[in-house]
């Protein structure tokens, strides 16, 4: 299973590189042009860059800043490839008919995440990735081997999939009861119904993974971005308070009625400081931080370095720190760990700006998305890893590149497409 996570690394990263080099090709070529989204990202980019670099210096081993130089080098590759990645979908998302196929693809992929594992666990057939499961069987995981990964990457979708539906509402008055009836009826028959159904599939699959913070972060993240675009949009504020009431009541109370929601809140009840054993992993975890604060033990160095910490009452193997902010802070102190806080919570004040600013329906969108799924993200990761998991993570680099997006995308006649010499 290593090896294979390592050629799946490996494989993610080069071919981003390489679709990136014949990017630059055609750049320096003068057959493409950059676009104004990538243009005004290179804070962002310059960032990652200086923790990316940092990474490759933790990985040579004449340096001795990594406790495990080829995990490093590894780790290193990824965040290039994650970067690379992130370049070239403002690069490439250039029209508003790239950006809507690119969410919907994401969107169809939450929603064969969610039918694949809620298909799974309701039939008893237990299979993951064309595996049988031997682990969290009874639970949706899709093709993710922990459920709380699944439940985070169902959270990007549905997000970024909400943003969807508020971008297609309406902002003309609500006139007569006549005008109300055909304007439901015409979405009862829109393309709108469907992506409404799949964000139900989404949240059903989410709910029978039973992850607390997975289920917890989604709706606290709804009702708290919903709060914000009310404050900043003054656009479709009937409208929207309808669709946020309508998945607080349907998703809950109804979905959750049929497919265990009941048992997510057990969970939750039966959380105690005695039975989990996460926070005595943090607190040991400080540690390591202590004893690296500024250079970090290196990236992908958790599993070696925690062992050294850890006290006898904790009697699990952890290869990860069940907290994405502890596990990145150690591995990369606060050299690699600042550009990357600073980097989110920029790209966090521009979607900001974007729901504040921008009146098209689709950008508003778009900022919507990236706002929720980065405030339910920043819940989830105080409990989980999911920013260690490549699907997760990259999907996450695509939210952020929305962000940029969502304030500086203006439609061009050309822009980086073939130019006519």
């Amino acid at each position: 299973m290593g090896s294979n996570r390592l050629w799946s690394l490996s494989l993610l990263s080069i071919i981003s590189l390489l679709l990136l080099s014949a990017w630059c090709a055609l750049y320096l070529q003068q057959r493409v042009k950059t676009t104004r989204p990538l243009r005004k990202a290179w804070p962002f980019v310059g960032l990652l860059f200086f923790s990316t670099l940092w990474s490759g210096l933790q990985s040579i081993p004449a340096l001795s800043l990594s406790l495990e130089p080829f995990q490093s080098q590894q780790q290193t590759l990824l965040s290039c490839g994650l970067l690379a990645f992130f370049i070239l979908s403002l690069a490439l998302l250039n029209s508003q008919s790239r950006i809507k196929l690119t969410v919907y693809t994401l969107i169809a992929c939450g929603l064969f995440q969610a039918a694949f594992g809620s298909l799974m666990t309701l039939s008893n057939t237990e299979y993951g990735f064309f595996i049988p499961k031997d682990s969290y069987t009874g639970v949706a995981t899709g093709t993710f081997v922990n459920r709380n990964h699944l439940a985070g990457y169902l959270v990007i979708c549905l997000s970024i999939g909400l943003g969807m539906m508020i971008a297609t509402l309406k902002t003309t008055p609500s006139g007569n009861w006549r005008n109300r009836l055909r304007r439901w009826m015409t979405a009862l028959l829109s393309k709108k119904i469907l992506l409404r159904i799949t964000l139900v599939m989404m949240v059903i699959g989410l709910v029978l993974t039973h992850s607390r913070m997975g289920n917890t972060s989604f709706f606290a993240a709804m009702m708290i971005t919903g709060a914000l675009a009310l404050l900043l949009g003054r656009r479709a504020s009937r409208s929207t308070i309808i669709l946020l009431t309508s998945l607080l009541v349907i998703d809950v109370f109804i979905v959750g009625t049929f497919f265990g929601i009941e048992k997510v809140v057990d969970r939750l009840e039966q959380t105690t400081a005695t039975r989990e054993s996460r926070d005595e992993v943090d607190l040991y975890s400080l540690e390591i931080f202590n004893q690296n604060l500024l250079t970090g033990t290196g990236t992908g160095t958790f599993y070696t370095a925690f062992p050294e910490v850890r006290q006898k009452d904790i009697r699990i193997f952890y290869d990860h720190a069940h907290n994405d902010y502890l596990e990145f802070i150690t591995e990369r102190g606060l050299i690699g760990f600042a550009p990357l806080l600073i980097a989110v919570i920029l790209t966090f004040i521009i979607a900001l700006k974007a729901q504040w600013m921008r009146k098209n329906p689709l950008m508003r969108g778009l900022s919507f998305g990236c706002l929720m799924s980065m405030i339910a993200m920043g819940l989830h990761a105080t409990v989980d890893f999911n920013l260690q998991v490549p699907a997760n993570a990259a999907s996450f680099m695509l939210i952020l590149a929305f962000g940029w997006i969502s304030l500086y995308f203006k439609p061009q006649k050309q822009s980086s497409t073939l130019v006519n010499r």
